[in-house]
């Protein structure tokens, strides 16, 4: 099967997939406790008129399937809806905080691929303390959840030593100009990314260090020492290259659930991302932005998905 035909398949596999989230995740809303209206009306006793009014302005005096029809007939024109809450397109409001989360996912996976891959590389190399240290370390942080880990982080470096911010993504006075600002930036940066990052991170090293300990055993590396190949040679040429397939799968698959896990990680640091703007727009019962954002992080993870098994076709063409 040519490249072309496998990803044209898979595509055709993710269409109907993403159909079937936006249809559930509807229906799993419009089945959730609560109301909208008294969600934006509040604790102020307004008379029934207005309610109705209201319940009819927002389309939410229509039965279930007719509102779900209208959802997906605006979806299919790229339409995302009103958000009640902000009073906006939920288009505009998404694309406004978009940049910051892509900014805080994107530094976190940078981070947990390059020192994962370099983590598991050494530990299998070098065995003994350090792969007993790094495969301790990989489990327990592991184990650490994004939300509680930050509460530690902000503890440490922002209550205890002072040294970097608890909250937001700049100042309030706003970020200067030039390269201050550029470091400035990296200060408030730090913390959110290093609790996304370190459980990705620890996932990442694992998998490295097991397919790396796999190859070392290999008769072609013991064929390439024998050659006279130095160590570094060896890591790069041989172990690195076969144990790409696995470490990119990993670190793909886990790209886009990464967006998904930003939300609790940007509520705890009040980074102004799509994560806090979906918690926001569940206290409010914001029912278009929440299906917005729901769509979209399932949209990408299924993309992140799709190249992956791309990406993986291309290094190993006995995938099918």
């Amino acid at each position: 099967m040519s490249l072309l035909s496998y990803t044209l398949r898979r595509l055709l596999h993710a269409i109907p997939l993403l159909l079937a989230v936006a249809v559930l995740n509807f229906c799993l809303i419009a089945a959730a406790p609560g109301d909208p209206v008294t969600a934006l009306i509040g604790d102020f006793p307004a008379p029934a008129e207005y309610v109705a009014k209201m319940r009819q302005d927002y389309g939410l005096d229509q039965p279930l399937p007719v509102r779900l029809g209208r959802y997906l007939q605006h979806l299919a024109s790229l339409d995302l809806g009103y958000s009640f809450a902000n009073r906006m397109p939920v288009s505009t409001l998404v694309a406004a905080r978009l940049g910051a989360t892509l900014k805080l996912t994107g530094t976190a996976l940078a981070v947990a691929a390059v020192l994962g891959v370099a983590l598991g590389l050494l530990a299998a190399r070098l065995g003994g303390w350090v792969d007993r240290l790094v495969r301790f370390g990989a489990t327990l942080s592991y184990a650490m959840p994004e939300f509680w880990l930050g509460q530690l982080l902000i503890l440490a470096f922002a209550i205890g030593l002072g040294w970097l911010p608890s909250q937001g993504a700049a100042p309030l006075r706003g970020a200067a100009a030039g390269w201050a600002g550029f470091v400035e930036g990296l200060r408030y940066l730090l913390l959110p990314a290093s609790a996304l990052a370190l459980r990705y991170l620890a996932l990442i090293a694992r998998i490295t260090r097991a397919r790396a300990v796999e190859v070392l055993r290999a008769d072609y590396v013991l064929a390439a020492r024998a050659r006279g190949a130095s160590e570094t040679r060896v890591l790069l040429d041989h172990v690195l290259r076969n144990a790409a397939p696995s470490v990119i799968t990993v670190i793909g698959y886990n790209a886009g659930l990464l967006l998904a896990g930003s939300a609790l990680t940007e509520t705890v640091f009040g980074w102004p991302g799509i994560g806090r703007l979906l918690f926001d727009s569940i206290a409010a019962r914001d029912t278009p932005t929440m299906l917005a954002i729901l769509l979209m992080v399932s949209a990408s993870v299924v993309i992140a998905n799709l190249l992956t098994d791309v990406l993986h076709r291309l290094l190993d063409r006995r995938v099918a």
